[in-house]
């Protein structure tokens, strides 16, 4: 029975029908301002979560989960270091690569590529790029045959379509009879490939690795050998294991090292959102606070015949915070109700308003991710819930402290 006559007190005058309208409205309105908020986070960060997953597994579709690079640039023996790079727990695919900046021509038309030279048959398995293929497929790519896939935005800049040819400009130079020379190659466009990501489809070039090794002259050598992980979050114990097998003579980089600087923008954006938002249920709780000043004053003349009657100040502190806190949570459970649904349903939403007003709100062409996507997580609605009523809590400490300070005889002189 600990607390029970705070508690029926404090509940009693949450219900109660109060002469003072304005009390009740303000009550009513703190609520759907912490309603309000709650649902604002679960929404917003789950779609936040969604577009994060989406980028991310995009990204991660095209480059891979880790590499095993020489300190030199290049890996001799690239079979053994696959072989054994695939026993490692964790490790379920490896591919080499070979990988150049280069220039692409047709006719006059001009465009910067990042040309990567892969073994059709063991990229499937550490990328999507053969799923992505629009024109052609990957396996089209022949050793001898000197063929490419572009990217489709690389395509269109070129202006070329499956079955042309373009030439091939790479940095390196020959030295010939009438001076030094770049080195150019012709290859016929075998496919075209499209992600869904602008920095891979207008910049990515694929080629045969044997191809690509005779073009750049490296031999039997590659850049390096891809792997794709079982959990992609491990990335950085896998490579920390990878790194004392293989000895100071290779590098071992995995994904968030990589691209350390733009995930770690898109999780402080995160961050900043949170904290935005949280301040829509501080503004809330400024509501709870006045809420209570004027049910304080309301029943001044309650809390004095309570005190008379022997109610301790901490129960009167009690009961007006147990008010407060009542308006909290069902604000809380509200926005929760309201926010988890909707965010679970996001995209369907969203759709049906593109459908009333006619309008793409996220158009193909400008946006990376074209779709709204939400992750809702269990473990943040339950933090961000937490966080709200905790915040309506604290709302409460000092208008229940000031009402816990009311003195009996000031409060009855004049009843």
């Amino acid at each position: 029975m600990f607390l029970s006559k705070e508690i029926f007190i404090g509940l009693r005058y949450t219900r109660a029908k109060r002469k003072n309208h304005f009390v009740s409205f303000i009550a009513f309105i703190s609520m759907a301002g912490v309603a309000l908020g709650v649902f604002s986070l679960i929404v917003v960060l789950s779609v936040m979560n969604g577009f994060g997953n989406e980028l991310r597994n995009r990204t991660l579709s095209m480059t891979s989960h880790a590499t095993v690079t020489g300190f030199n640039g290049t890996v001799s023996e690239w079979p053994s270091i696959a072989e054994q790079a695939k026993q490692q727990p964790g490790v379920v695919a490896t591919a080499p690569y070979i990988q150049k900046e280069v220039m692409l021509t047709n006719g006059k038309r001009v465009s910067g590529s990042l040309a990567r030279g892969v073994e059709p048959m063991l990229e499937k398995d550490v990328s999507t790029i053969a799923e992505n293929m629009v024109s052609g497929r990957l396996s089209d790519l022949k050793a001898g045959e000197f063929g490419i896939v572009l990217g489709s935005e690389l395509a269109n800049s070129l202006g070329v379509y499956e079955g042309d040819r373009i030439t091939l400009i790479t940095p390196q130079a020959m030295v010939t009879a009438i001076g030094v020379m770049p080195r150019l190659r012709r290859l016929e466009v075998v496919g075209v490939f499209e992600v869904g990501m602008h920095q891979f489809d207008s910049a990515m070039s694929y080629m045969h690795i044997e191809d690509a090794s005779r073009i750049f002259d490296l031999g039997d050598r590659v850049n390096g050998v891809r792997l794709k992980l079982a959990d992609l979050f491990q990335a950085p114990a896998i490579a920390r294991n990878l790194g004392n097998v293989f000895g100071e003579e290779y590098w071992v980089r995995d994904w968030t090292q990589q691209h350390s600087n733009f995930f770690r923008a898109l999780k402080t954006e995160k961050t900043v959102m949170f904290i935005i938002l949280l301040m829509v249920v501080a503004v809330a709780a400024l509501n709870i606070v006045s809420t209570l000043m004027m049910s304080v004053n309301d029943k001044e003349s309650d809390i004095a015949i309570l005190r008379a009657l022997g109610i301790t100040p901490g129960s009167i502190m009690a009961i007006f915070m147990i008010q407060g806190a009542v308006i909290g949570l069902f604000g809380t459970i509200v926005g929760v109700a309201l926010g988890v649904p909707t965010a679970l349903n996001v995209f369907e939403i969203v759709s049906w308003f593109e459908q009333i007003f006619n309008a793409d709100f996220l158009p193909s062409d400008v946006y990376y991710i074209s779709d709204i996507v939400a992750d809702v997580r269990a473990s943040e609605v339950i933090t961000y819930a937490l966080a709200a009523f905790l915040i309506t809590i604290a709302a409460t400490l000092y208008p229940a402290w000031r009402a816990s300070k009311t003195l009996p005889a000031e409060a009855l002189r004049y009843e």
